[in-house]
């Protein structure tokens, strides 16, 4: 992740005042830190990874960071196995970082989550420039030109594409 993509989480999280995140792609906890930077001191994040041992370096790297263990709740799976376990309307913010080519689910999942007034944020939406090659394309950048035309032809949300890193897509729903 770059700088100024942990500056622009950080600044969204802050921005809608989050007291609950839901992060899909724990990696190594950078992006979770970022998050937890912005969100407010009695905020939880929680995150979702398939691989568990993802989650045990962020939960070091958190802990490094001087955030105390009850400011994340880490659950192993796949995203789109534990995300209708959690519970609609009770997140301020997602933030999707996991399987490109689920994005489109992650989105469905994503609004059942949010308050009216949160945000999802997808990473990686440029795809290294090619969502904008004319060129053919694999799969992964197919479904992201899919999730750009549903983002910004729906109705529920405000979208904006901010150009840090390789693209943050985010929407605002109404």
């Amino acid at each position: 992740m770059s700088p100024g993509t942990g500056a622009a989480l950080r600044l969204l999280a802050a921005s809608v005042d989050a007291k609950a995140v839901a992060e899909i792609g724990t990696g190594c906890g950078v992006s979770g830190i970022h998050l937890l930077h912005g969100m407010r001191p009695d905020g939880v994040l929680t995150t979702v990874d398939l691989e568990p041992e993802h989650q045990q370096f962020a939960r070091q790297a958190f802990r490094v960071c001087g955030f105390a263990s009850n400011r994340a709740r880490f659950i192993p799976g796949r995203a789109l196995d534990v995300l209708p376990r959690l519970a609609d309307a009770g997140y301020d913010l997602v933030f999707c970082d996991g399987d490109r080519l689920e994005y489109l689910d992650y989105l469905a999942e994503s609004l059942r989550l949010l308050r009216p007034g949160g945000l999802v944020v997808f990473e990686g939406v440029f795809a290294n420039g090619r969502t904008v090659d004319s060129g053919p394309q694999p799969t992964e950048v197919l479904r992201l030109r899919e999730l750009l035309r549903t983002v910004r032809e729906s109705q529920d949300l405000v979208p904006s594409l901010l150009p840090v890193g390789d693209g943050l897509l985010c929407a605002v729903k109404r």
